[in-house]
């Protein structure tokens, strides 16, 4: 059988099978005719027969359903002579699959309908469930796209049908507004359609590139049309088509042009033209109007195919359009009302998903068992009364909620949230107490040996000093510079289980440390950790009580997306006598104000940190630089003091020799990057100097602030940014007017977004496109119905639920297990 034959009757099968919506070829039986005459003669199929088919399928779009069957059928016999073959099977347009949720009914609003304006009528939706298998095909059984094309979708993570669904526009061009020529405005997108008068192709630039002119005439005027070396417009326009162009007016010579414009035949179906247009991030070899056309070729196929995994009592509580709708909408948006829909249905899901995972792992938690730890009242009190100062009354709160978890038979699983210096220590070293007093022990990882050091200086005063709850020998300090003899003793103290709590750094969760009984694990600045570090040091222990502590203020919107396995308790009180910092928001002109408060401070017997973004100037950065500018203060500005230079790029021991300098007042002042942002503890620094402080967030300037004013004396912050900017600076002023690092949080995810306090914290939050981590709504929304399917199924085993379950397992399939 000729390849011309078979393939056309594939094809009316295909249209058969989706109900005659002139869909089975991309543009409709018009745009694929052209192609399948010129290979039908030249195998020789007889004029007759082409033409017979041609003429019918010619006005194929025009009929309605019922006629177009008669075609195909008439087709068919036709075919069939000519080849001897098998008849084709042409079903009836199946009815609308009903969508029902009867374990889940309830009474409901309906779920609200997209209009299509007339423009794309929607194919009957068919529920294909095993498309889904389907989808996860590769690339390459797509028509152009073989090894080569395929290896460049690669680069874009493109290497399935389904990967092409889900890869959404970046952003959109809206040419859905038609205009006359002579009613052209220069600067406005539009899109123009008219008749090609002329076409011309000369060299420029010494023959290195080609100009392409058109001039297109829709008798109003005439629009002069360029493209630079593009070879599509000088093959295939030609004076007399009929073509519709998209794209920026622009003006030369005084004349209006059109430069570089999308355009296609009035005949083709309009992806580039004539509507509001996907924009697709890219890679070599892979043009933009190639890669609509695959897309829209998987979307307007699968879409409507896909069962949609959203029970429809969720669509309906939610009031969200069904995934097919929303993923049409998605890439060839209608109108920008539709696209809203869409993006909200899709988001939706994003975060509904988070929650139901979330859910998931939290359950697990809860089933677990771990040891029982109960603290007598009276112990408790004897050691609080010990303490060198007064729990505030959010400290006795969250030591009551930590008391309570090791007692509960069920692994801790707790998030110590609290602002700088609010004491979330003691609290930590509360629970290592109540963990080693019956002989377990407890580990506490930070992610800097700085902190580090910190934290065991703390523990040694608050566990060895008055009360001794631990001798000073059964508190280890653990860390990459620490010497190898010490490490193979500090192992053994841990496997034999005289060493009761070991403080350091990722290297305890290096494979030759193992515990004799490890049942409490504390994990610092917790958001700086990878899930497979946190879930190694775990691994170290059988189930161990879990206690996460961070010091940024993280918006109650974010802790309840990506926290919602955690129990929260807030530490939202400072210890009584400490002062809150003066901040300032300098112009650069005002710098020497700032040295002049540094001098004064240092003459009182104080010291200082200056903080720059980076560690060397580079010439795309107009901000100062570590290096550089420690050079010119040393030499210039503060030639009679002594300077510390602290930065990313020494090493660890280096660092802590930097510091230690600083901690005991042999450096006046400390010049540093961004790596004291957390936990440095130097109770005399009194300010705190931030040069480039636009190219930081406010929660992190907020952790810069929380460095000084430690010893009770009153501290001052001073913001310098990198120019007179009225907006920048409008932005740092919140920084002015409080010092609740809360109120700066939710500043900060709503001006920079959720990366701030996302860290490496990643498992599902890959999956996050179009999710909008500062829409409260949207995240109460999908957290309210992902409760309540929780409650009704939790493991989502009931039918309507097995396409949910599926959905969900893919979006969660990136991660270890830990998310937390």
């Amino acid at each position: 059988m000729k390849s011309s034959i078979k393939k056309l009757q594939n094809i009316l099968k295909l249209e058969g099978e989706r109900g005659y919506d002139n869909r089975a070829v991309m543009g409709g039986f018009n745009r694929l005719l052209d192609n399948w005459e010129n290979e039908a003669r030249s195998e020789g199929v007889p004029e007759a027969l082409i033409e017979a088919i041609s003429q019918k399928l010619r006005r194929y779009s025009s009929l309605d359903v019922p006629s177009r069957r008669e075609v195909l059928l008439h087709i068919r016999d036709l075919l069939e002579k000519a080849s001897n073959g098998s008849p084709l099977d042409l079903p009836l347009p199946p009815p609308p699959a009903p969508v029902t949720d009867e374990s889940l009914a309830v009474v409901a609003p309906p779920v609200p309908k997209v209009e299509t304006q007339g423009r794309r009528p929607r194919p009957a939706p068919t529920a294909v469930a095993e498309g889904l298998a389907a989808l996860n095909a590769s690339v390459t059984v797509l028509p152009q796209v073989g090894p080569a094309r395929a290896r460049a979708l690669g680069r874009l993570g493109l290497r399935t049908l389904r990967d092409l669904l889900y890869y959404f526009p970046r952003r959109y061009v809206d040419y859905s507004q038609l205009k006359p020529i002579n009613r052209l405005w220069y600067g406005e997108e539009v899109t123009v359609i008219g008749t090609v008068r002329d076409v011309s192709v000369r060299p420029v630039r010494g023959g290195q590139m080609q100009l392409i002119e058109a001039v297109l005439s829709d008798g109003s005027g005439a629009l002069r049309l360029t493209w630079f070396n593009q070879q599509e417009p000088a093959r295939r326009l030609r004076p007399g088509m009929q073509i519709a162009v998209a794209g920026k007016i622009d003006q030369y010579m005084g004349r209006l042009v059109m430069n570089s414009p999308e355009w296609e035949l009035l005949d083709q179906q309009q992806l580039n033209t004539n509507r509001i247009v996907p924009v697709y991030s890219l890679t070599a070899q892979i043009t933009q109007r190639w890669l609509r056309r695959q897309i829209n070729q998987v979307v307007t196929y699968w879409a409507p195919r896909l069962a949609d995994y959203l029970p429809e009592t969720i669509r309906r509580n939610a009031d969200l359009i069904d995934l097919g709708t929303a993923l049409l909408q998605m890439h060839f948006p209608d109108s920008w009302e539709q696209l809203q829909a869409a993006r909200h249905r899709l988001a939706f899901d994003e975060i509904f998903f988070l929650q139901l995972g979330m859910l998931r792992q939290k359950r697990a938690w809860q089933e677990s068992r771990a040891r029982v730890f109960d603290t007598p009242a009276e112990w408790l009190e004897a050691v609080l009364q010990g303490l060198p100062f007064p729990l505030t009354n959010a400290q006795q709160r969250a030591l009551a909620d930590v008391r309570h978890d090791l007692a509960s038979g069920r692994p801790m699983n707790r998030l110590l949230q609290g602002d700088v210096g609010s004491g979330k220590t003691v609290v930590a070293a509360m629970a290592i107490a109540m963990v080693t007093r019956l002989g377990a022990q407890a580990a506490l990882m930070a992610p800097t040996s700085i902190l580090a050091e910190q934290h065991y200086q703390s523990m040694l005063r608050l566990l060895a000093g008055k009360p001794r709850l631990l001798p000073p020998q059964a508190i280890r300090l653990l860390v990459g510079s620490t010497s190898e003899a010490e490490k193979r003793e500090i192992r053994q103290g841990l496997s034999d289980g005289s060493i009761k709590l070991v403080i350091g750094t990722h290297a305890l969760i290096e494979d030759p440390v193992t515990f004799a009984d490890l049942q409490l694990a504390i994990v610092d600045e917790q958001h700086r950790f990878g899930v497979e570090q946190r879930a190694a040091l775990r691994a170290k222990g059988d189930n161990p009580h879990l206690l996460v502590m961070t010091a940024t203020p993280i918006p109650r919107s974010l802790a309840l997306t990506i926290y919602g396995d955690l129990d929260l308790s807030i530490i939202d009180e400072m210890p009584p006598g400490r002062q809150p910092v003066s901040t300032y928001v300098l112009t650069p002109r005002e710098r020497e104000r700032a040295y002049r408060l540094i001098r004064n401070q240092i003459a009182a017997g104080r010291q200082a940190f200056i903080i720059y973004p980076l560690i060397e100037e580079n010439e795309k950065s107009e901000s100062k630089a570590a290096v550089e500018e420690y050079n010119r203060l040393q030499e210039e500005v503060f030639p009679d003091l002594s300077l510390g230079l602290l930065h990313g790029r020494l090493r660890p021991d280096e660092k802590d020799e930097v510091m230690e300098r600083f901690r005991r007042g042999e450096h006046h002042i400390l010049v540093s990057t961004s790596v004291v942002e957390v936990g440095v503890d130097v109770p005399n620094a009194t300010v705190m100097l931030i040069e480039g402080a636009n190219r930081f967030g406010l929660a992190q300037l907020h952790q810069f602030r929380g460095r000084v004013g430690r010893g009770g004396d009153q501290a001052y912050c001073l913001l310098i940014p990198d120019s007179s900017d009225e907006v920048e600076n409008e932005r740092l002023r919140v920084m002015a007017e409080t010092n609740d690092g809360f109120v700066l949080a939710e500043r900060d995810l709503e001006q920079r977004g959720p990366g701030e306090f996302l860290g490496t914290r990643q498992s599902g939050y890959s999956e996050l496109q179009l999710a909008n981590l500062t829409d409260i709504h949207l995240i109460e929304k999908a957290r309210r119905q992902a409760h309540w399917l929780f409650e009704q199924d939790p493991d989502l085993q009931r039918p309507a639920h097995k396409l949910l379950a599926s959905a969900l397992e893919r979006f969660w399939s990136g991660g270890k297990g830990d998310i937390s």
